[in-house]
């Protein structure tokens, strides 16, 4: 997998499993969009989600787990 800001190559293991996190996107436009039935995907480093979120004008909402399912 590569961030699709920076270029880099998120690192995996010998399997294939990341070894660390992304932020992976998919929007499917439908009607009332200039990209009608379009799909778009893409991959952010954890780095470049931090630059990005960074330019919101509202900030994004966070919540915390208590455990990972």
């Amino acid at each position: 997998m590569i961030c699709n800001k920076c270029g880099r190559k998120i690192i995996e293991d010998d399997s294939g499993i990341l070894l660390e996190d992304v932020c992976e996107v998919r929007k499917e436009w439908g009607y009332f969009s200039k990209k009608d039935l379009a799909v778009h995907s893409f991959a952010l480093c954890e780095s470049c989600y931090d630059e990005m979120i960074k330019s919101f004008s509202v900030p994004v909402k966070e919540e915390e787990k208590s455990e990972v399912l």
